[in-house]
């Protein structure tokens, strides 16, 4: 097995040198650093993990805190996990999977056993009971998520409450009048999730700047049958509603079939909003106009501040805040244009 001294002789420099062009701590030219790892590439040269993370005190992983099954579900949670995997592989990391239900414990396990330089968490409540571990711990944590008091945190995420005025705007624009958000389910709400009361302000929001009110609706459950009870609910009131928006991704295929089985076509008799990624939005049959929470442009910039932190040297690390990614809206197919009185 070769090693990095084999790699120094024969690229014709310092065994140091090898360490920087693999590290990035130096500036090294750019000559040199092809020289590097062109012997790298001849050797098939892997550095051992665990020398590396003897010599610099590093163990090269980052603890991701993920929320596993329940309604939020696995789909919803692989665009995060992909663009993660994918920003730490490029910077020589490997990341390391925690269920989100170890809580606080969870947190102080991770550091203090050393086993990640740094650590990303996923889904966020109002009152997350994690938040308060957090100065107390010797690694950098970044949140996909904002807490109800964010101060003295560093936060990544989507605007939900642009996306929730986005949803309202484009049905107000397009003459709807009669709105019904067919919201999450009780027990999600119950959870104290933060993005589920900040969409709802941004909806609240903008139909007050419209002079409409809109009606809100919990599923009982994210499955076909909930969706038909909450459809058959609405539908079956003396002024139906015109426009439905769909602030969750599971949701939305349950809510399209079911007023396809009363008959209406979405996009034709009424107007369908919903809230997921354009990747979704584009698979549903028919399309369906949608506010994208662009999961990977979020985890993009969540790794690019952990990295920041992570590479701080000068005592000069990014400051405290929140960090909101700009929702758009794309209208598809089911969006009525033309909306009957």
């Amino acid at each position: 097995m070769f090693t990095s001294k084999d790699v120094a002789r024969l690229a014709g420099v310092s065994q140091s040198t090898v360490s920087y062009v693999m590290t990035g701590k130096r500036p090294i030219s750019e000559e040199t650093r092809k020289r590097v790892q062109a012997a790298i590439a001849l050797l098939s040269y892997q550095p051992n993990a665990g020398a590396q993370a003897l010599a610099s005190r590093r163990t090269r992983v980052i603890g991701l805190v993920v929320p596993v099954g329940g309604d939020l579900g696995s789909t919803g949670v692989v665009p995060f996990l992909e663009t993660i995997t994918q920003c730490a592989r490029e910077a020589d990391y490997d990341v390391l999977l925690v269920t989100a239900d170890e809580g606080a414990a969870g947190l102080t396990r991770l550091d203090g056993r050393s086993l990640c330089d740094a650590i990303v968490l996923m889904v966020i409540t109002a009152h997350d009971e994690r938040v308060p571990v957090i100065p107390s711990l010797r690694v950098p944590v970044v949140l996909i998520g904002v807490p109800d008091d964010p101060s003295g945190l560093h936060c990544v995420e989507i605007d939900f409450t642009q996306a929730g005025r986005l949803a309202v705007e484009e049905l107000v624009s397009t003459g709807h009048r009669r709105i019904v958000v067919i919201g999450h389910p009780p027990h999600t709400v119950a959870r104290g999730l933060s993005f589920v009361g900040q969409f709802q302000r941004g909806v609240d929001e903008a139909a007050t700047a419209a002079g409409i009110r809109t009606e809100l609706v919990q599923l009982p459950e994210s499955t076909p049958a909930g969706a038909r009870v909450v459809v058959d609910q609405v539908l079956s009131r003396r002024e139906r509603p015109d426009g439905l928006i769909v602030p969750h991704t599971s949701a939305i295929p349950h809510v399209l079939g079911a007023l396809l089985q009363q008959g209406l076509t979405p996009g034709r008799d009424i107007s369908v909003v919903g809230h997921c990624t354009d990747s979704a939005a584009e698979d549903m049959e028919p399309t369906v106009t949608n506010v994208s929470h662009a999961p990977r442009e979020i985890s993009r910039r969540a790794m690019r501040t952990l990295f920041a932190l992570l590479d701080d040297e000068g005592g000069n690390p990014p400051p405290y805040g929140v960090e909101l990614v700009p929702s758009r809206l794309t209208r598809r197919e089911t969006t009525v244009t033309t909306p009957r009185p």
